[in-house]
């Protein structure tokens, strides 16, 4: 009898270096860096993955690129559509001119100002729709119905995880000895690439993520061992109000150790902190896993341990800060 393989099999680490070698040249290979003060804080030896300098201002170019970098000529000469609130939409907006073709890009009415600004500067086409799952899923596919375009979601395929899982080699060849390395979960494209890149280099590393109270849906999921649909989402951290992935539940599932949940106020200190102290732009969402480090399991760790975060993004509208 056909068994189909489980995700973590068909998304290897081989995926993710051909990923690295298709996205070379256009995405950046974006700093790791430390701060002293923030390890005397936590307590932690800790290691930032700047994704927030990536293109676009966040990690999503990555898949984006891998992904729009696999189509073949006759696919580009019909373009991409997607649809997304967050960074996904300016990455395939940007990854899409990279290669001479044409974006749509499906955004819920009230995006975030500066996301949306981001497609249109980069060449993409904006189609507004209601502000939810459905909404968003039906209009895209009815654009690829009327016109042929590609579509790529923004983290529920296995080239946009593959894509994500190559800023997790980056750290790793940067800083072999990780203890542990920590990314935020939303739909859990970079989460799951994440995990497959990290555990396939490195059996013994501890994998964790963080995520918003007022949308916990991976936390719910990781502790009832079953994938848990999210209803409602009410958190600052915009990039994270969206529902776990079919394809990355399976590999977070089996290879996340613990999902962390933190408040929109630790949210707005961790933010406030790390713009402080490194003097870098982050958004809400990468503050996240910063906000975890105050947390079970992290405060039982011994202080020289060394823990990576990814990052996410820096794309904040600073006309409106938490503050």
């Amino acid at each position: 009898m056909n068994q189909t393989k489980p995700a973590s099999e068909t998304i290897s680490l081989e995926n993710v270096r051909q990923a690295a070698g298709r996205i070379a040249g256009h995405a950046h290979r974006t700093p790791v860096i430390t701060n002293r003060t923030i390890n005397e804080l936590v307590g932690l030896q800790i290691f930032f993955k700047c994704e927030n300098l990536q293109r676009t201002g966040s990690f999503k170019f990555r898949g984006a690129c891998n992904a729009v970098a696999m189509m073949t000529a006759e696919e580009l000469k019909r373009g991409v559509v997607t649809h997304s609130s967050g960074n996904h939409a300016g990455a395939i907006a940007c990854a899409a001119r990279q290669f001479g073709t044409t974006a749509t890009v499906v955004m819920p009415v009230g995006s975030n100002a500066v996301k949306k600004a981001a497609v249109i500067h980069y060449g993409g086409n904006v189609v507004e729709c209601e502000n939810n799952e459905a909404a968003r899923t039906a209009t895209a596919d009815r654009i690829v119905t009327e016109t042929g375009a590609n579509l790529i979601p923004p983290f529920d395929d296995a080239r946009i995880i593959a894509g994500q899982g190559t800023a997790a080699l980056e750290i790793l060849d940067e800083v072999p000895d990780l203890d542990c390395i920590m990314a935020p979960v939303g739909g859990g494209g970079l989460l799951a690439g994440t995990c497959i890149a990290a555990k396939k280099l490195r059996a013994d590393i501890r994998v964790f993520a963080a995520e918003p109270d007022g949308a916990n849906d991976a936390w719910q999921s990781l502790q009832k061992q079953e994938r848990i649909p999210l209803q409602t989402a009410s958190t600052i951290a915009d990039g994270l109000r969206t529902s776990l992935g079919h394809l990355n539940w399976p590999i977070i599932q089996s290879t996340v150790e613990d999902i962390v949940t933190v408040s929109d106020e630790e949210i707005v200190i961790a933010m406030r902190q790390f713009w402080m102290f490194t003097k870098l732009i982050i958004e809400p969402s990468s503050a996240v896993p910063l906000a975890a480090l105050r947390k079970s399991p992290f405060k039982s760790m011994e202080p020289q341990t060394k823990v990576g975060i990814i990052l996410s993004g820096g794309n904040v509208d600073l006309d409106r800060l938490p503050w």
